[in-house]
């Protein structure tokens, strides 16, 4: 089996931001209320004409340059998302179009704020065995679309924004370990009700609210720090490493009182933490990347470095990856 790594990142965020201090003119909230429960001070918001697989395009585009890797070059993409462009065809197929990689073939994966990791894990089957040479993962949302902002509770959770990597074969280091989990019986807790096959689009489902988000967000949040911790356990020991051998802990961005729970009871220094949930809010499958793409930038990651991934969505679904930059 080829060892696999990310070779190239990028990423997009729109423009527009929406701060705390807006919330508090839309809806009964504050911008204390918000940030001691949450540590979320802003988020982007997409423009009125910019899609998901928009957001994917341009995050795909910087990763590309980042891998110098022409668009022809790919040969899968694979766009990790739950507010997809509509319900098909794929919002893959429609970044493939935008790239012009048109030897890639293309597939959209539905596993919430862990969809970008359930990428990760998928393309690194692909490479590993032979299959193709490189991938890209893309986690792309447009959360402000399925967000009801008549919803306190929930609508000063989310915001907007994309990231991509490429992976490909590498010398030395790589994805190290990889897991992932699912309980099903849990799916109450989050979810977006109407516009599927059990609730199709009508009256009834608009007057009822059900095409936004709905969340158990007490429930969720034991959950969310309990698998969360499972998933990093579980990725480190199966990399034959301990949490001291860790250099940066990259989780899902959702709660910052989630993730420094889970940092702890696995014994991890908050300075080994990165975080920019205050800048961009819960951005789902958009979130860990988008704070992998910074980590780089700003050298947090340096080449050798051991990197753990962990992320937990509605499903519930988690997974956690060991990745040796």
């Amino acid at each position: 089996m080829k060892r696999v790594g990310i070779i190239g990142v990028g990423d997009y965020l729109p423009q527009k931001v929406l701060t705390n201090a807006d919330l508090e003119k839309m809806v009964d909230t504050s911008d204390e209320w918000i940030t001691t429960r949450t540590g979320i001070k802003e988020r982007r918001i997409a423009a009125k004409e910019e899609a998901a697989s928009d957001l994917a395009y341009m995050a795909a585009k910087q990763a590309l340059r980042d891998a110098k890797l022409k668009p022809m070059e790919v040969d899968l993409i694979i766009v990790a998302t739950i507010t997809p462009d509509m319900q098909f065809p794929s919002t893959a197929s429609f970044v493939q179009a935008k790239l012009g990689a048109k030897n890639a073939f293309c597939f959209d994966v539905s596993a919430a704020c862990a969809g970008f990791i359930y990428g990760i894990v998928i393309a690194n089957q692909f490479i590993a065995n032979g299959t193709v040479r490189n991938a890209i993962v893309i986690g792309s949302e447009v959360l402000s679309r399925v967000t009801d902002w008549q919803d306190r509770s929930t609508c000063v959770l989310f915001g907007d924004g994309s990231g991509a990597v490429v992976l490909a074969e590498v010398p030395v280091g790589g994805i190290l370990s990889t897991y992932l989990g699912t309980d099903g019986t849990k799916t109450g807790l989050l979810m977006l009700p109407g516009g599927g096959s059990r609730n199709p689009a009508s009256h009834e489902t608009v007057d009822k609210r059900l095409h936004y988000i709905k969340m158990e967000g007490n429930e969720l949040f034991k959950f969310a720090v309990k698998l969360m911790l499972e998933a990093a356990q579980v990725a480190i020991k199966r990399a034959g490493l301990e949490p001291k051998d860790i250099d940066l802990v990259i989780p899902h961005q959702a709660n910052a009182r989630i993730i420094m729970a889970m940092a702890k009871r696995i014994g991890i220094a908050e300075d080994r933490v990165y975080l920019n949930i205050e800048k961009y809010g819960n951005m789902s499958s958009a979130s860990l990347v988008i704070a992998l793409c910074e980590a780089v930038k700003e050298g947090r990651v340096k080449k050798g470095d051991k990197i753990l991934l962990d992320a937990f969505g509605a499903g519930l679904v988690w997974g956690a990856c060991v990745i040796q930059w």
